[in-house]
């Protein structure tokens, strides 16, 4: 993979990159999908309460993508020194590292559940319900954050089929186990909502055995001594150093979705259902966006380093347009399908009216979303994430709190989801002039940092100090 991207057919290499990607991504919005059509068929409270978990379900996930992004940066570099020991060592520790986090963070969510949910407007006959499930969501914590750092130690190795197979087998898990638990079908009793959380603990552990199962039995990546504190001490701070930036972004999104939930909970238990479930759908519209984004990593990583900017320029310059062309589409389709699409999961008026507002008017910015998300991805394998960092600042904390708070004082409804329309599209604006500038300049390399900028409107990029290194 690493001699083949630096040369050849970029859109073909994109291509090949991304399909693994999506069926990767389609199953992990398989499992959240499967959640949210069995349990809104229990009711519209039991889908209100699960979708105020949403935003904290989402925290935790944004730490584990954090650790996630650490481990595959810095497992990534131990293999591209060629040195296996410090490989084993870094794949070892990040695990122990996730396993100790996740210990603090389930513990820390366990004694906070009343506090946290009354706080997001969680009413007396819809608190009962999401404490039964986040019960059991926290202590099953650990199966969802070590596989994917597992995951993401896999990845770094060159390898996306793999963890594109083991989320396979966890959606399938969570689709055959969850009618089983939340129904009671056969000898299973019926558990309601306390039946979807346990679903997602078993599938996810089966997650877990396969990822350590590959990383010991296939990679041989893991060791079972323990170092002593100061090399554990030092391969911890590698891999905060890169995943903590990368959990501070991802932590952005679910505060803001928090926010405006809590606004939404002052319509009613339907209309936060209506957005839980138009946000989950969201995700499955972005599927391509987001296997482009991860697979642009990747492709912009490697011709950095084999200082082939002008490929870099070009793959950025297709995934702009695919995003544009895809969002293009989808919101189309979203505008034209909306109400069906939301009774397919609840018939209740008032979650489809929700949910159909939503799926109107934010699809409007799908294409601007998938530049932001384009160009995060690059930035980040150019090794730069704070300006990552301000963008989803820019996009969600400085445009999308004030503006859907201002919204919801003004339209309503119609206004939190125009807010999420409007700071999209300008964030993706601001993404794209920021290429735009960008590939009117040439780069001067020195060493150990990104370029410094000289412009040169004419020509291509160009190495002018070929003897430097990044």
């Amino acid at each position: 993979m690493k001699s083949k991207l630096t040369e050849g057919d970029i859109p073909l290499q994109l291509f090949r990159l991304t399909v693994p990607m999506v069926w990767g991504v389609l199953s992990v919005l398989a499992f959240s999908l499967a959640d949210t059509y069995f349990v809104a068929q229990l009711g519209t409270n039991e889908l209100a309460a699960m979708s105020f978990t949403f935003p904290v379900v989402t925290v935790l996930g944004s730490v584990a993508m954090g650790l996630g992004t650490g481990a595959s940066s810095v497992i990534a570099r131990g293999i591209g020194e060629g040195n296996r020991q410090k490989v084993q060592r870094l794949t070892t520790d990040s695990l122990l590292l996730s396993f100790l986090i996740v210990s603090i963070l389930a513990s820390f969510g366990l004694v906070t559940i009343e506090p946290l949910f009354t706080s997001l407007g969680a009413g007396s006959d819809i608190f009962p319900l999401i404490r039964d499930y986040m019960n059991i969501w926290y202590v099953g914590m650990v199966f969802l954050v070590v596989p994917l750092v597992g995951n993401s130690a896999i990845r770094a190795s060159g390898n996306m089929i793999v963890p594109s197979m083991i989320m396979t087998l966890a959606a399938a898990a969570n689709i055959l186990v969850d009618p089983l638990l939340i129904f009671g079908w056969g000898p299973f009793p019926g558990l309601g909502l306390k039946g979807a959380a346990l679903a997602t603990v078993i599938s996810r552990a089966s997650t877990l055995v396969a990822s350590l199962a590959f990383l010991h039995f296939r990679e041989r990546l893991l060791l079972f001594t323990f170092p002593s504190l100061k090399v554990m001490v030092t391969s911890w701070r590698s891999l905060l150093s890169v995943g903590l930036p990368a959990a501070a972004t991802n932590l952005i999104s679910p505060l803001a979705v928090g926010f405006v939930t809590s606004l939404m909970a002052q319509y009613g238990a339907e209309a936060v259902a209506g957005f839980g479930l138009a946000s989950r759908l969201e995700a499955l519209a972005l599927i391509a966006p987001l296997a482009l984004s991860a697979s642009i990593a990747t492709f912009v990583g490697q011709n950095w380093g084999a200082q082939q900017y002008g490929r870099v320029k070009r793959a950025l310059q297709l995934g702009f347009w695919f995003c544009l062309s895809w969002g293009g589409l989808v919101a189309v389709l979203l505008g034209a399908a909306a109400p069906e699409i939301a009774t397919w999961f609840d018939s209740d008026p008032g979650v489809v009216a929700s949910a159909t507002v939503y799926l109107t008017l934010v699809p409007i910015s799908y294409g601007a979303l998938g530049i932001v998300l384009t160009a995060s991805s690059a930035l980040n394998a150019l090794g730069k994430p704070l300006p990552v960092l301000g963008m989803s600042l820019s996009r969600l904390l400085f445009l999308y709190v004030p503006l859907a708070y201002l919204g919801n004082w003004l339209f309503g409804i119609s206004g939190i989801f125009g807010a999420a329309c409007l700071s999209n599209g300008l964030v993706g604006l601001g993404a794209w002039l920021w290429h735009s500038r960008w590939s009117n300049f040439d780069f001067e390399v020195s060493s150990g940092q990104l370029p410094s900028l000289q412009k040169v409107p004419t020509r291509e990029y160009k190495d002018t100090q070929t003897n430097s290194q990044l």
